[in-house]
């Protein structure tokens, strides 16, 4: 889905402010409270940056869950009777269901495309522990989707400008050696460093570390 573009007289805050403020002025305020929601009205989102869910890592999440229960809850949006969109939170989703969750708790929140898109990035760069790669591609979409700077990128996610910056420039990558980032073959560091070469020396060079 294409997010039309906002300007910086708008921008982020701006937009997640509207729907606090929508929210708050909602007649139907337990749109945005915690409820338990069967695991089968959840439906995955258009949002979601990550790429790889690994099935360990899902197991593992899995059997966290069957100890603790889904301790974060995950956020949603309504879009008909008994059916909502995941806006954060899929993994935990997923994993509810190998947990055999019949509820999982959720956070229902009424928002339009743009805050939802917003929040979806932030949510999952956030909380979701995304591998370097995915996380590079979402504070991208911050970026470019929401004309925002890459210190005002950086205070929506709760990171430094400079570890923001680092993240963005391995979007510079070529494919081969994106693809061996975001599959743990390789690690930032070595990412970075092959950002000084050509593309095809990146990929000979990131094949001998890998």
């Amino acid at each position: 889905m294409s997010v039309k573009k906002r300007g910086l007289g708008r921008g982020l805050d701006a937009l997640l402010t509207s729907n606090k403020t929508t929210e708050q002025n909602s007649a139907n305020q337990q749109s945005a409270e915690l409820q338990k929601l069967p695991v089968e009205f959840l439906r995955p989102g258009k949002y979601q940056p990550r790429k790889d869910m690994s099935q360990d890592a899902l197991e593992d999440l899995a059997s966290s869950i069957r100890a603790q229960g889904v301790i974060q809850p995950i956020v949603v949006r309504a879009v008909s009777d008994n059916s909502y969109e995941i806006i954060a939170g899929e993994r935990r989703w997923r994993a509810a269901q190998l947990a055999r969750l019949s509820e999982v708790p959720c956070l229902i929140k009424n928002v339009p495309d743009e805050a939802a898109v917003a929040i979806a990035l932030i949510e999952n760069i956030q909380r979701e522990d995304l591998n370097a790669m995915e996380e590079a591609v979402a504070l991208d979409r911050l970026l470019t989707e929401f004309e925002l700077t890459h210190q005002q990128v950086a205070d929506a996610v709760g990171k430094s400008r400079a570890t923001v910056t680092n993240l963005l420039r391995l979007n510079a990558l070529n494919d081969d050696v994106k693809v061996l980032l975001e599959h743990g073959d390789i690690e930032m560091g070595h990412a970075r460093a092959l950002l000084a070469l050509t593309d095809d020396s990146q990929s000979e060079t990131a094949r001998l570390v890998a």
